[in-house]
């Protein structure tokens, strides 16, 4: 099924253009995005392993729910329907705290141009990670990684574990936004 998306100009501001998903990536049009960070009181964050097929950074750990916001739809309508889509989890929106929104540019060999506001948002994790319903899809896997284990993905030196090598400081804000929540 295809994929329609708003597209926003560099300055996040919709356009009140849509167009394919695949269009976007290819034009390298900005549109938005949501990042949905799993936290636990531990402290520790919730990673989903990206599925083999995905176009961009497959087999490799990244941000508990991510996605796309479709056209049309807010952008908590966006987040809460990929928590549910990709975890299985039917949350409200006085789950979700916004901590950040992030213009995010990433040119892919294969093609694809990606250009997102990406809408950061941190919930606590109430269920358990065994209880979960993974999008076979999409993800792979599910995992509680502790701090210390993200320090040494962050450093990219950890034996088993490859996160998504986004900008390392964003995961280190995301560490800092939970313990100061």
């Amino acid at each position: 099924m295809e994929e329609f998306l708003d597209v926003w100009d560099q300055n996040g501001t919709p356009t009140g253009r849509v167009c394919k998903k695949d269009e976007a990536h290819q034009k390298g049009l900005f549109h938005p995005t949501v990042h949905v960070w799993f936290y636990t009181l531990t402290p520790t964050l919730l990673f989903q392993k990206r599925g083999a097929n995905k176009q961009t950074f497959p087999n490799l750990w990244d941000v508990s729910v991510a996605g796309h916001v479709s056209a049309g739809e807010s952008i908590i309508e966006g987040a809460l329907r990929e928590i549910k889509e990709e975890i299985g989890l039917t949350l409200n929106a006085t789950d979700l705290h916004r901590i950040d929104v992030r213009k995010n540019v990433n040119k892919f060999s294969n093609g694809i141009t990606d250009c997102e506001f990406q809408h950061v948002f941190l919930s606590e994790l109430k269920t358990a990670v065994k209880d979960l319903v993974i999008q076979k899809e999409e993800v792979d896997d599910v995992r509680l990684f502790s701090f210390e284990e993200m320090e040494i993905c962050m450093q990219q030196k950890h034996s088993e574990f490859k996160i998504v090598p986004a900008d390392m400081s964003y995961y280190k804000f995301v560490m800092d936004k939970v313990l100061n929540h």
